[in-house]
């Protein structure tokens, strides 16, 4: 099967309906074509999947795209279909009969990507792979391979055989939540060949980010009814620390007439495929579930996350909001913490096989609750990103604490981990600050450097809640694998050498325990009417579910709610202003094209005009189909096809006709032409003249060529 072979820009608005990449995504590609491995880190929802779809389109052979997960496969296959680009899935879940169909087109180079599990992969390492043309293997959410990453997976350690076995074949990995150790582990625990990094920024400016803190049940109720009744007829998902949360949380939510469903372990893996299927194709508006839920869900229109209990770590925390938001849209986030969590999850992380590494994730993701610092930066800066001014979408920058200039103390901390040689840990550095002789401190010989006790007008309690401010502005970094031992930034550098100002935080000597306002009770008001833009929308997405019902298949995968808001935005009523929408490839245009405008005209009370029906002629010749299948596709006569193709060259839209009629037979009608005293436009005689050889269209044709001249 043959695609057609263009420049990556050209596929990516061939078959995505792009005009541009995003930042790093044609490097990434470049690499790739080129043959070299490579490391790919990117947020959720920055086209990750686009850096080994394109080359899979230009390279030929067949891509291997390794991922954990069933609902994320079918997601890209879903996808990837709707853009007319073959591809296929082996997982647990197939019949014998579509398993053996799969793999009859994987042999036979039918497929440019075949999504498959680890431990399925390993099971056809010896047989299948080996009787394919495989020109890339593609490794998803790779952060699954460390010991040091946040969702480890044993079964991904065997993926290290790849180089062993396939050699020649260049090895993608790709995650969105690594931190520098995380990202080291992949690269050895893969055996890739000396790999080329690209780290993309990890900042999702669309996601607003929110902590409520100390809320009993009740609160948290009222507080979720609000929030749920300021994003009507959104979807969402409200993450839970147990099943009986889900369940209790899903029975009190439907009291309130809310479309909702659960999700977790407990269920059967069928009740769990009910559940997830319905929440993808927007059959439930609401998803209660576990971390069970999500990763690698491509659902593309999530409005809104809730974490009912606080996330293990950052990096869960920043994978599940990223749920939200995918198609670049606005994204709302809201945190529950409390200190019943941090006890709960205190006691999983002492349980656990990494209890140390645990219990400091889980110490950085209740910093990052408690913090009165930029929420973004926190997170930015947890990823080894930092910047120097606050986001101002996130409930701190919003509600800002009173802040004072802190570079005096902050050069005062740097100062002394630089005079330590950087080996200093945590508490250690508070104890020079505070000039204490302390065994360790005498040992070391850091009562003897220059910033020893310049800080011991402080309190502990005080140095403590600073430089966690320091660390959350990226100061500094602290380095998990080398006994938490802090180290300087570029950016601490830069307040070092006074090149930046620094604001703190008061900190007070004693813990300030917040106090939770109560909410007022929700109460569930009608809908307020809609404006013209929100009717056409809803207009819109109705015809999308419709089509998605029909192809069994999630309605984002037809089209993203960013493509139809841009829809309402430009109002396109031809086939032509509805290919240039962004997002919309040849494929999505030649299925859903006309459906979406004759709606559009519809709701618009636009009526159809003559020139109408010759672009749609137009679009449809650009795709390569023939005048026949036009015919066929329109339900046209071809000879009908003919003449809107001569209206089309007569006003210059369509340039290029040698594809529908040659030299040859313009010059034979043109010599007709001339040697007729009436220089008749009439078919017939000219279709006499050249004795039925070139039949009535093409005759019209070359009498639209002709008076261009």
């Amino acid at each position: 099967m043959t695609l057609n072979q263009n420049t990556p820009l050209q596929i990516l608005k061939k078959y995505y309906g792009y005009d541009t990449f995003r930042l790093q995504q044609a490097e990434i590609i470049d690499t790739i074509i080129s043959g070299r491995d490579c490391l790919v880190l990117m947020p959720t929802g920055g086209g990750k999947s686009l850096c080994y779809q394109i080359p899979a389109i230009i390279k030929g052979g067949t891509t291997v795209v390794v991922s954990p997960l069933l609902a994320l496969m079918k997601d890209q296959v879903d996808t990837l279909d709707s853009n007319g680009i073959p591809a296929a899935m082996l997982n647990s879940l197939q019949n014998e009969t579509e398993t053996v169909k799969v793999k009859i087109a994987a042999r036979r180079g039918d497929l440019r990507l075949l999504y498959i599990s680890p431990e399925r992969l390993m099971g056809e390492i010896d047989g299948l792979l080996r009787e394919m043309n495989i020109s890339l293997f593609a490794i998803d959410e790779a952060h699954c391979i460390s010991q040091w990453g946040h969702d480890f997976r044993p079964e991904y350690n065997r993926l290290s055989v790849l180089k062993k076995y396939f050699p020649k074949v260049p090895l993608m990995a790709l995650t969105a939540t690594a931190d520098k150790l995380t990202r080291k582990d992949i690269v050895t625990q893969l055996a890739m060949d000396n790999p080329q990094v690209f780290i993309s920024s990890f900042d999702r400016p669309n996601l607003t980010l929110s902590v409520r803190k100390n809320l009993n049940k009740k609160q948290k109720l009222s507080a979720i009814l609000s929030f749920i009744e300021q994003h009507p007829r959104q979807s969402g998902i409200i993450y839970c620390m147990s099943r009986n949360s889900t369940e209790i949380l899903v029975r009190e939510l439907s009291q309130y007439g809310i479309s909702v469903t659960a999700y977790h372990a407990g269920l059967s893996s069928r009740e769990r495929e009910t559940a997830q299927q319905a929440f993808l194709n927007d059959r439930v508006q609401i998803i209660c579930a576990t971390i069970a839920f999500g990763m690698g869900i491509d659902k593309s229109n999530v409005r809104w996350v809730i974490h009912y209990n606080m996330p293990k770590s950052i990096e869960c925390y920043y994978q599940e909001i990223g749920r939200a938001g995918r198609d670049g849209m606005k994204g709302d986030t809201l945190l529950f913490y409390s200190l019943g969590d941090v006890v709960m999850l205190s006691k999983f992380a002492e349980e656990s096989g990494q209890k140390k590494i645990n219990l400091e994730k889980l110490r950085r993701m209740q910093q990052y609750a408690e913090s009165p610092i930029c929420r973004r930066r926190i997170l930015l800066s947890y990823f080894g990103e930092t910047v120097d001014h606050d986001c101002g979408n996130c409930d701190v920058c919003k509600n800002p604490p009173q802040r004072f200039d802190g570079s005096v103390l902050a050069q005062k901390a740097l100062s002394a981990i630089v005079r330590t040689e950087q080996q200093v840990t945590f508490n250690l550095l508070i104890d020079v600050l505070r000039g204490s002789h302390k065994a360790e401190i005498l040992k070391r010989n850091y009562d003897k450097i220059k910033t020893f006790g310049v800080g011991s007008d402080l309190t502990f309690r005080q140095w403590q809640g600073y430089l966690l401010q320091m660390l959350q502005l990226g100061l500094f970094e602290m380095l998990y694998n080398q006994g938490e031992q802090l180290s300087v930034t570029e950016l601490g550098w830069k307040a070092l050498r006074n090149e930046l100002e620094i604001k703190l935080t008061w900190v007070t000597d004693e813990p300030v325990q917040p106090v939770a306002k109560t909410p007022k009770k929700t109460i569930r008001h009608e809908v307020a009417e809609l404006s013209d833009d929100e009717k056409l929308f809803e207009a819109l997405r109705g015809l999308r579910m419709k089509l998605a019902v029909e192809e069994d298949k999630p309605a984002y995968t037809i089209f993203t709610d960013r493509v139809l808001q841009e829809m309402v935005e430009r109002k396109p009523v031809t086939l032509y202003d509805f290919a240039r929408i962004s997002g919309v490839g040849e494929a999505k245009v030649s299925r859903y094209g006309k459906q979406f405008v004759d709606l559009l005209r519809k709701e618009l009370n636009i009526k159809r005009e003559k020139g109408d029906s010759y672009i749609e002629t137009l679009m449809l010749l650009r795709q390569g189909l023939t005048i026949e299948q036009v015919a066929e596709s329109r339900n046209l006569k071809p000879v009908t096809i003919y003449s809107h193709i001569a209206e089309l060259i007569i006003s210059r839209k369509l340039t290029d006709w040698s594809n529908y009629i040659s030299v040859f037979e313009i010059e034979s009608v043109a010599n007709v032409i001339s040697s007729s005293e009436s220089k008749t436009q009439n078919l017939k005689p000219i279709y006499e003249a050249l004795n039925g050889e070139i039949d009535y269209g093409k005759i019209r044709l070359a009498l639209a060529v002709l008076s261009l001249e």
